[in-house]
């Protein structure tokens, strides 16, 4: 694995600047900031922050990534032979993260319905590490960005799919009313006389984003700020040079965090940040 969430952050402890547009052109090129800051992110992980020319990004993107998403599924992209990372962009703070039909994710499951089979074929895995990647853009400049590991932030999935599993038995007990089988809640055909109306029911899944939800770390909001939180076992699995670069300048520090299927146990983490 050439890259990691440590020389991401590293990466982006030696950047100045945090503006989108002066890394990517006018917002029209990007299509909108979050396309713009989900660039941002992967140029930190691939070491091209300092690269302008799209076309040389993608080079570094092919060399470091085995797999870039698209709008409709998570995630984003995958590190070769190392994390997923899910990006989202927020106006402020207390925005919500918006997931859509995809619920919290603990960890990436090669068997998830809702990834793609280009991400189930990128290189051989079954499940994988994922981050959050959560960036507050204002004025289209990033004020700050959290990247929390998955399994300190959601529940097991069965919490979310036996949830959506009763709601689905629900929909279809109604009686009267002609379902068909749908990757979705449930889609109901022949609404209308003619037989040619369908009415689609989809979920959409939003969780509070991680600096609401790890506000009792009390977390100073510099702008701007950067701030990863993980399980501590799995920051003693990154290579101990990147760790030693970070702990030289005293940035990462012991912390305990509420353990998300249940909150009565705290769960040993790393909180790194400046």
């Amino acid at each position: 694995m050439e890259t990691n969430l440590l020389k991401a952050l590293i990466n982006l402890k030696n950047t100045t600047n945090f503006s989108l547009p002066a890394h990517y052109g006018s917002a029209n090129r990007m299509n909108s900031m979050g396309v713009a800051l989900e660039y941002f992110i992967k140029d930190a992980f691939c070491s091209s922050l300092g690269i302008i020319n799209i076309a040389d990004k993608d080079q570094k993107y092919s060399k470091h990534l085995s797999y870039i998403g698209n709008a409709n599924n998570p995630p984003d992209f995958i590190i070769k032979q190392g994390d997923a990372v899910e990006v989202k962009k927020i106006g402020n703070p207390n925005s919500s993260l918006a997931l859509n039909s995809s619920y919290p994710k603990d960890r990436l499951y090669k068997d998830s319905p809702l990834i793609t089979d280009a991400c189930r074929q990128c290189e051989e895995w079954e499940t994988k590490d994922i981050i959050y990647a959560v960036g507050v853009v204002e004025e289209e400049t990033v004020k700050s960005l959290w990247f929390v590991y998955g399994d300190c932030y959601a529940a097991n999935k069965l919490v979310y799919e036996n949830t959506r599993e009763k709601l689905i038995e629900g929909i279809n007990s109604l009686e009267g009313i002609g379902f068909s089988k749908t990757r979705e809640l449930g889609r109901i055909n022949r609404v209308d006389p003619l037989g040619i109306t369908y009415l689609r029911i989809r979920g959409m899944w939003g969780i509070d984003n991680p600096m609401y939800v790890f506000n009792y770390l009390s977390v100073e909001q510099r702008v701007p700020s950067i701030v990863a939180l993980m399980r501590k076992e799995k920051y003693s699995t990154f290579p101990e040079e990147d760790r030693k670069k970070l702990e030289d300048q005293q940035l990462v520090g012991d912390v305990r965090v509420k353990n998300p299927d249940n909150p009565a146990i705290y769960l040993e983490a790393k909180l790194i940040k400046f």
